[in-house]
């Protein structure tokens, strides 16, 4: 894999630590700030706000701005947003900047999908995409809780500083070591909003919202179950979260090759998987290593579904696949606020700490169950679902559509050759 893949994988991290941490620092903020800790949940709020309006205007707006150019304009915003959160004097500049740090995530996240694919040969871009999501599984098991715990000991907005010393780090690897990518010929903001309304792309996003939802369902509230399900002390709470980022850690890796073999058929058994897992989770909660098997097997499981439907949007939008990448994060924040607010209103009406579990497995099916309609109408117009691994030189004639991700009129060859379908020469370095 080329290094340039480790410098949006950095840049993933910071991102991954500052969208989270904020769950574990309520409490601080709330005191040093002098207010409550429903109140200060408004700052999870203000940076998802900022993730779903900030997805579809940066990336439209930056439709024409060269590739390495806007990941380093988005790095920077996210840089100034956390920098401002540090030096925040009061509550309302502090949730102006989570908003501000909100902002660039999912553009930055569908621009860095679209250069990660231009970065690799045939048959190995959805690895590339799932390396670069590795940034943000690890972020929850080493970044969110050293942040948390640096928060803690030396004050929240000492957390929000490291995150800055991130969002400096990950520019310069940006600069170092990201190729230029040039954009797509005759790429503009309409040509990706009509991308945006490809029927597949729809379906796709849509999915996101409910499969994804049924994830959050229960991790918005995995800090109080295993205090008051599990049967865990405060203390354990830290490495139940981290053992949750061990599983997307494994998710993604899983996900990488299996999404490059057989796209949809990973996506309908990683959701098929998760409503399973969901529905077994209740029922194993009360056994300590058991709850701490599924507490993996759920974070694996959730994050696998994440690769290829990323992928998925790119291909059906593969003239103009920046918009609807970035889109994709937007329907990802709005699974968040939705299966948190679900799982809350399960609780809320008396039905117990594992309540959220069983509406996360409806909403699992849900999303299968659009992913399925979303497969058989894409047959019915002629399309491929399933991806097939390519070889070394693959033929463009002979593989199926879905296994072309590259999201515009040029194609990747990894000998850097001309393609018979395109005018343009595209190498995979991406240069």
């Amino acid at each position: 894999m080329p290094l340039a893949l480790l410098a949006l994988a950095v840049s993933a991290f910071g991102i991954g630590t500052t969208e989270f941490v904020m769950m574990g620092l309520l409490p601080n903020v709330a005191d040093d700030l002098g207010t409550s800790v429903p109140t200060a949940g408004y700052l999870v709020s203000a940076y998802a706000i900022g993730v779903v309006l900030g997805a579809p205007l940066l990336a439209g707006l930056g439709s024409r701005v060269p590739r390495k150019k806007m990941l380093l304009l988005l790095m920077a915003l996210f840089t100034v947003g956390n920098l401002a959160s540090a030096l925040a004097p009061d509550f309302g500049w502090l949730l102006a900047g989570r908003f501000l740090a909100g902002l660039p995530h999912g553009a930055f996240f569908g621009v860095g999908a679209v250069v990660a694919t231009r970065l690799v040969a045939e048959g190995r871009q959805a690895r590339a995409v799932a390396t670069m999501f590795l940034g943000l599984t690890v972020a929850n098991i080493v970044g969110v809780p050293a942040a948390t715990l640096l928060g803690q000991h030396l004050g929240w907005r000492a957390t929000f500083l490291v995150v800055a010393a991130i969002g400096l780090t990950a520019m310069a690897a940006l600069a170092r070591l990201v190729p230029a990518v040039p954009v797509e010929a005759n790429q503009d903001v309409r040509r990706e909003l009509r991308a945006l309304g490809n029927r597949q792309v729809l379906l796709g996003l849509l999915t996101a919202v409910f499969g994804f939802a049924g994830v959050f369902a229960v991790y918005s509230y995995l800090s109080a179950m295993t205090t008051k399900a599990m049967g865990f002390g405060e203390s354990s709470v830290t490495v139940v979260l981290a053992l949750f980022g061990i599983g997307m850690t494994l998710g993604a890796l899983a996900a990488g090759p299996l999404t490059d073999r057989a796209l949809r058929p990973t996506l309908y058994g990683s959701l098929g998987a998760l409503a399973v897992i969901l529905v077994a989770f209740p029922f194993t909660v009360h056994v300590q290593w058991a709850a701490l098997v599924m507490v993996v097997l759920l974070g694996g499981v959730g994050f696998m579904t994440t690769t290829p439907l990323q992928m998925l949007v790119m291909n059906k939008a593969k003239d103009a696949p920046t918009l609807a990448s970035a889109s994709n994060h937007s329907a990802f924040n709005l699974a968040n606020a939705g299966g948190a607010w679900l799982g809350g209103v399960a609780i809320a009406a008396g039905w117990g700490w594992t309540s959220p579990a069983f509406v996360g497995a409806v909403l699992a099916v849900a999303g299968l169950a659009i992913a399925a309609m979303a497969g058989y109408v894409d047959r019915g117009d002629g399309g491929k679902s399933r991806v097939v691994a390519n070889s070394t030189q693959p033929s463009p004639h002979s593989t199926p559509p879905d296994a072309h991700p590259t999201p515009s009129g040029t194609h990747s060859s990894p000998s850097g050759t001309h393609s018979s379908r395109s005018g343009t020469h595209s190498s995979p370095s991406g240069v």
